[in-house]
């Protein structure tokens, strides 16, 4: 999912960077605190940790469990993505790395007090709201925000009880993207394919009753802009059960547009044009999905009472321009579709998270330089609050190394002074008790963990997610 498929190199087999390690000493022991356990916060704490021998790194994370997106985001049929979880919990079990769930930052802890406490802070707290579409009828029964699908059929606790309408047989998803694929693909995988995997138990129910059989994914540009890659678009043309409809008029003259661009883009729509042009198999094919192009939302239209979505406006487009940044502009012709269902894939969207901290909210990052926040010494920021919600999960490792590495340059430097010590956690804990707030330690996690392992095991899966947060925190005894 969000195309994080990507594999990724362990700890120890960094590429060398060119500078040296900082040795232990007694003078200076940087405290370092990160805010969001994700990709983006684990991979910041781990390089701290490997080129300064002594940083202490603490990671804060809103809910008790670790890992966000790599657990709430990763579809459920792609375990091999997750194996990265490996690589953080040797990071939370080094023994100058703490991990503190069940604190959200920016209510139960302020970021001026956790600049007090510690002589760096790095904000990778990732994308917690999605982009809205801004047409009429998008807050109908039967519209979602891929965010919140998502995170229903990944065990989100926000979204546990989101409950989307799969009563009918047409569904319509607005995006190009891997989050887009990702969804139709769940809303049209075989059961038995899914009851082995760790999607929860509640999503499953539902889908074992969904009516929906044709899943569009539409766009406002063309196929040479679409954003998803060939190993999510292959996955889903090789889907048993379900047929792939694809149009050969819109692919009409792109096997020459296509001679000079770069291999991956080559190689995807090779693929696009060679799936639209074979003859459908004899065989019947219970269900089916397709890509639509150049068609951008206009209204989610309503059923006579006025409460649900039974279908969509579109306005045709043309594109003006070429290759990534070729723009859709409306013909003035319109198209009608009918769907029970809409998801929309437009792309995720981070918040500020302090008053304290400066936001651009046009881009929706947190303005800085090699993750060095602008104007405030000592705050930093890596991820998708850095530099938007886009990339795999290897874009994020790098991005997290880059703010990582002004980190321990500042260090070094004198940029950031470490001659007074920081109490770090231990100024934090009393400020956080006296406003009624339990961490979660990593070990607290690890009991969930095994609960949640035990579970699927008896069900036959990898995990049982544990979707309540009273739940979870009534495993630790809190």
């Amino acid at each position: 999912m969000l195309g994080w498929g990507q594999h990724l190199t362990s700890p120890l087999s960094f590429p060398p960077l060119g500078f040296r390690r900082w040795l232990c000493s007694a003078a200076a022991a940087p405290r370092v605190c990160v805010v969001g356990s994700g990709p983006a916060g684990f991979y910041t704490a781990q390089h701290i940790l490997k080129h300064h021998g002594g940083a202490q790194v603490d990671i804060y994370e809103k809910l008790p469990v670790p890992f966000g997106l790599v657990r709430f985001g990763v579809a459920p049929d792609h375990p091999e993505v997750k194996n990265v979880i490996n690589t953080f919990t040797q990071t939370a079990r080094s023994g100058r790395c703490s991990y503190y769930g069940n604190v959200t930052v920016g209510r139960d802890a302020m970021v001026a007090e956790l600049q007090q406490a510690y002589h760096a802070v790095v904000l990778s707290y990732g994308a917690e709201d999605n982009r809205v579409l801004g047409i009429p009828g998008e807050n109908l029964s039967g519209v979602y925000s891929a965010r919140a699908f998502v995170g229903w059929y990944n065990g989100l606790p926000e979204n546990r009880d989101l409950n989307p309408d799969l009563s009918c047989e047409t569904a319509l998803i607005l995006g190009h993207g891997n989050v887009a694929l990702d969804i139709a693909r769940i809303l049209l995988s075989p059961l038995q394919l899914l009851r082995k995997t760790d999607i929860t138990d509640g999503s499953l129910a539902a889908l074992a009753c969904s009516k929906v059989k044709h899943v569009w994914l539409v766009g406002r540009r063309g196929p040479l802009q679409v954003a998803f890659t060939i190993k999510e678009l292959r996955e889903m043309i090789n889907l048993p059960g379900a047929r792939p409809v694809l149009s050969p008029a819109d692919f009409t003259g792109l096997e020459d547009a296509v001679k000079d661009a770069p291999r991956p883009r080559k190689r995807l729509t090779e693929l696009m044009i060679k799936t639209a042009l074979e003859k459908p198999v004899e065989t019947a094919c219970p269900r089916e999905w397709g890509l639509k192009f150049q068609r951008s939302p206009q209204e989610v239209l309503p059923t006579a009472d006025g409460r649900q979505a039974r279908g969509i406006r579109m306005a045709l487009t043309r594109l003006e321009g070429s290759g990534d940044s070729a723009k859709a502009v409306p013909t003035g012709d319109m198209e009608e579709l009918e769907c029970g269902l809409v998801v929309s894939s437009i792309g995720y969207r981070s918040l500020p998270l302090d008053p304290a901290v400066p936001f651009d909210t046009q881009r929706g990052v947190i303005p800085n330089s090699s993750g060095r926040v602008k104007g405030v010494p000592g705050l930093y920021c890596s991820g998708w609050v850095k530099r938007g919600p886009t990339g795999v999960i290897i874009t994020t490792m790098n991005d997290s190394f880059d703010t990582a590495q002004s980190v321990l340059e500042d260090l070094q430097g004198g940029v950031l002074d470490v001659s007074t010590s920081r109490e770090g956690f231990g100024a934090m804990e009393s400020i956080l008790r006296s406003r009624g707030v339990r961490p979660v330690s990593f070990s607290d996690w690890e009991k969930i963990d095994a609960a949640e392992v035990a579970r699927g095991k008896a069900a036959g899966k990898p995990r049982e997610k544990i979707v309540d947060l009273q739940e979870m925190l009534r495993i630790i005894g809190h």
